[in-house]
């Protein structure tokens, strides 16, 4: 009596729901762009919430019980497991939905195309570089926008750091033997 009391209640239509629900989000996220999810601005965190609240009644509709929340997560949770492990059993599938690496900067030049298409702007570079210690874009040897939203910086001081200890290594090295 209780399983079919679970599902004469509307839990399946509320699983149902919230599968599409993230579904939907995943692809408009994809198709709409993702930039630093990393590090949300203001205007990102508040969309952010104002898209969970309305997604919400999509999800449970009239029922607000404990038991029709736990289905909607417990369904948001499985679908998450299950689509992760899709992306991994199918690397092209990941490159779709995910897209791939964006080079921003190569050798102290920016890429106009890549910035253009990741739609970021000067300050958005130039932030990520300051963060990474950087305060010109001349000075970077390679600037990436990562899958995951945040930027990778590698600096021409970067690179003579990398020197000067290899050299003091090998310095070391002949020195004891």
């Amino acid at each position: 009596m209780g399983i079919m009391n679970f599902f004469s209640n509307g839990y399946v239509q509320i699983a149902f729901s919230s599968v599409v629900v993230y579904l939907f989000i995943v692809i408009a996220v994809r198709v709409f762009g993702k930039k630093e999810f990393s590090q949300l601005s203001v205007v990102d965190l508040v969309f952010i919430l104002l898209i969970s609240n309305a997604v919400q009644n999509a999800m449970v509709g009239p029922n607000t019980t404990l038991a029709g929340g736990l289905v909607a997560a417990g369904a948001l949770f499985v679908t998450n497991f299950v689509f992760k492990q899709v992306l991994y059993r199918f690397p092209r599938i990941g490159r779709l939905l995910q897209g791939e690496a964006l080079m921003l900067i190569y050798e102290g030049r920016l890429n106009k195309r890549n910035v253009t298409r990741a739609r970021l702007t000067m300050d958005e570079i130039m932030e990520a570089l300051r963060e990474h210690g950087v305060s010109r874009v001349e000075d970077v040897n390679l600037a990436v926008l990562e899958i995951d939203g945040n930027i990778s910086v590698l600096s021409d001081d970067y690179k003579t750091r990398t020197r000067r200890q290899r050299k003091s290594r090998q310095s070391l090295s002949q020195n004891q033997g």
